[in-house]
């Protein structure tokens, strides 16, 4: 696992990543909403049209809020700091779940969504397009180890698919946790 000198830090979206998710859902709206301005259309077409562009709008509102959060963490906690903003007290991290989405059929295109529960229905949630995410998860794997949780095999599978060992289990003498996970990810 590299050692992370890091003990704190204020992390947000990638630009780049949240113009393209923007453009994507004004797209989506355009051509969803246009022929319904436009166009008469049965109430079947206008059905589906309707549906569709409320998933871009609701797209386009999570892009938003992306846009609008930054992530935080010290030594005493993690936070999202924004319109849906939590935080959550390393002492109080009850569970921890990376998850692995593919995208297209090789399944190396993907991203990743860490998933942190606390002390009653606090959840954080911060996705791989974040800016320094990786940091946030050696400090959230930390943390986790601390705490002896148990995570997936899922889970600890995607974190050594980033270069951290988050496994809790005692090491052998070869310094190897449980073993038999390789270092791809795992949706």
């Amino acid at each position: 696992m590299p050692s992370s000198t890091v003990r704190a830090g204020t992390f947000r979206y990638g630009r780049r990543a949240l113009r393209g998710d923007a453009l994507r859902a004004i797209a989506g709206l355009v051509l969803t909403l246009g022929p319904l301005a436009l166009l008469p259309a049965s109430p079947w077409v206008a059905a589906a049209l309707g549906a569709a562009a409320a998933v871009f709008a609701a797209f386009g509102a999570r892009t938003a809020l992306r846009a609008a959060t930054a992530v935080e963490f010290d030594d005493a906690g993690i936070r999202a700091v924004g319109p849906l903003g939590a935080s959550i007290a390393w002492a109080e991290l009850r569970e921890v779940r990376l998850d692995y989405y593919a995208a297209g059929r090789k399944r190396r295109d993907g991203w990743m969504v860490l998933r942190l529960r606390g002390a009653g229905r606090v959840r954080l949630r911060a996705e791989s397009s974040l800016d320094g995410f990786e940091l946030v998860a050696e400090r959230v794997a930390e943390a986790a180890r601390a705490r002896g949780l148990a995570l997936s095999e899922r889970t600890l599978a995607n974190f050594l698919a980033l270069g951290i060992d988050a496994d809790p289990a005692p090491r052998d003498q070869d310094g190897r946790g449980r073993g038999g996970r390789g270092s791809r990810p795992q949706p």
